[in-house]
């Protein structure tokens, strides 16, 4: 007869914390970020924990002729990505399966424990992100979430967007986004804003990624244009659009006369549904009654 019995879990947690970054008994160091900040770690606690650290750490030592040799290497290893506080949380679980984070480096952890393969460390950051998401860091966390395949967590902003599209697209984030992740946010149909006021975001957005990108307007916006509805702004506004258009060519001309097409027409023949579907936050216009029946 035997048993597994479990001792006090809080108790060695605790005790396990007072190791990390303690260099008695440490047989590894690390140099962190622009500051040069020492790390140091145990290789067996790093080993066992992480794959990519006992990957790291089982390499033969530099300038060594054998790639076998059973001297591990005692770093420093140089690691200038990445800033000290974020290393430091990933150590922080790496020894008690817990970590502390704040808004300042909750993505950044994120973005290691992705690189470090860990998953559970992951989903931690993940609710916390969503469990503190704000209107000026929405926009970084659903680039991230993008980015490294977290699905709930692009639900999560998205949906947050949704709630307040006019303040977030003021923020630097959105301006930063992404022309993919863009266009994604603008498919939605529960965007709280007018169209025109997300025509106007847009063009702030391209006129931004063009200097940073060093490309065209047009260029850099031509995936997000797509999902823009001009077929519901009025034909004034489409006057005004025109003008605007005229400086930097952001919409294709051709856009821009499919929406004269649908209110000559009275109908949104020729353009797809989508386009002439109304958000959430659409301003009512006299027209749109001749597009519903195609919208739906």
């Amino acid at each position: 007869c035997s048993a597994r019995l479990q001792g006090d879990v809080a108790a060695f947690s605790a005790a396990l914390r007072t190791l990390v970054n303690n260099p008695q008994f440490s047989d590894v160091m690390f140099v962190v970020g622009q500051e040069q900040q020492k790390v140091f770690a145990h290789r067996c606690v790093l080993a066992c924990r992480c794959q990519v650290f006992r990957g790291m750490l089982s390499q033969a030592p530099v300038g060594s002729q054998d790639s076998s040799s059973s001297v591990p290497p005692q770093g420093p290893f140089i690691l200038g990505n990445v800033q000290p506080e974020v290393f430091l949380a990933v150590i922080e679980f790496l020894y008690t399966n817990s970590v502390t984070l704040n808004s300042h480096i909750a993505l950044e952890v994120l973005t290691s424990s992705v690189e470090y393969g860990l998953q559970d460390l992951c989903k931690l950051c993940v609710k916390f992100i969503k469990d503190t998401l704000s209107v000026e860091q929405v926009c970084e966390a659903l680039q991230a979430a993008v980015t490294y395949g977290q699905v709930d967590l692009q639900q999560h902003c998205l949906a947050f967007i949704e709630g307040c599209t006019t303040a977030v697209v003021r923020t630097q984030g959105f301006r930063e986004l992404s022309d993919v992740v863009l266009a994604r946010v603008l498919r939605s149909d529960r965007l709280a804003a007018d169209e025109l006021d997300l025509v106007q975001a847009v063009r702030e957005w391209a006129h931004v990624s063009s200097a940073v990108l060093e490309r065209p307007v047009p260029e850099v916006a031509a995936l997000p244009v797509r999902e823009l509805r001009l077929p519901l702004l009025a034909p004034s506004e489409l006057v005004t659009l025109e003008s605007y258009n005229q400086q930097d060519l952001l919409i294709p001309v051709e856009n821009i006369a499919a929406a004269w097409r649908a209110h000559a027409l009275r109908r949104g023949s020729g353009v797809p549904s989508r386009l002439c579907r109304p958000r959430r936050g659409t301003r009512p216009r006299d027209h749109h009654r001749h597009l519903e029946p195609h919208a739906r």
